[in-house]
């Protein structure tokens, strides 16, 4: 027990690692995520900017980064990722891959949101006038927010798994002390604390995400 508390410093640590990519990463995912999400949807053949050929190639694209698991994306694009950032471990390594990764994620979760929107609300406000800017960002999105809101919940979770495998290369947080300590030095206990703390975060995250989306949906 005495060691585990001294140990306390080297959790709290770890926990604020896995915060820190997870946040960045959702971030810029998000910022790409998003409006890759809605070009998934607009440019389909009867929406609002039918366009076939940006279609298939997004479709293509969110595809095949979708199904490449994270640790085998992670290690493929470490050119790209010393490219951007100079360095292929520790956070600044990881936050790379788990944008590739999550980026995708989002757009495909995104897509699924948008589409629930009733096409009938949609051709309402087209038959009244509304240009298709004013009917993406004041009725699709807006329509969409509960819906959106438990993507990101949903993209952040994954994340968070995401940061845990990441720690296989030396990136720190959680997976890195689980395997370190838990692992490579058969620590069952710090393996065990390491795992609870991931259910906290992830139910926190959950509840959270579900809290938001119920207010947003009374609120529409």
């Amino acid at each position: 027990m005495d060691r585990l508390l001294q140990m306390t410093p080297v959790f709290v640590r770890s926990l604020e690692e896995t915060v820190i990519m997870v946040g960045f990463s959702l971030v810029i995912a998000t910022l790409i995520g998003i409006p890759l999400g809605i070009l998934l949807v607009i440019t389909q053949g009867n929406h609002l900017f039918p366009n076939k050929w940006i279609f298939h190639t997004l479709n293509v694209v969110i595809n095949i980064v979708r199904s490449l698991p994270f640790i085998i994306l992670m290690v493929a694009i470490i050119p790209f990722t010393e490219l951007i950032v100079g360095t292929s471990i520790g956070i600044k390594g990881a936050i790379v891959p788990l944008i590739v990764y999550t980026a995708p994620y989002i757009a495909r979760l995104m897509e699924t949101a948008l589409l629930e929107v009733d096409r009938g609300v949609i051709e309402a406000y087209q038959a009244m006038g509304a240009s298709r800017s004013q009917i993406i960002f004041r009725i699709m999105l807006r329509e969409a927010r509960p819906g959106i809101i438990l993507c990101l919940t949903i993209a952040t979770i994954g994340l968070v798994g995401a940061t845990a495998m990441a720690g296989a290369v030396g990136a720190g947080g959680l997976g890195d002390l689980a395997l370190r300590y838990g692992y490579q030095q058969w620590d069952i206990e710090v393996m065990l604390i390491t795992v609870v703390i991931l259910i906290v975060l992830v139910q926190a995250l959950q509840s959270l995400g579900n809290w938001a989306a119920k207010k947003l949906k009374k609120g529409a």
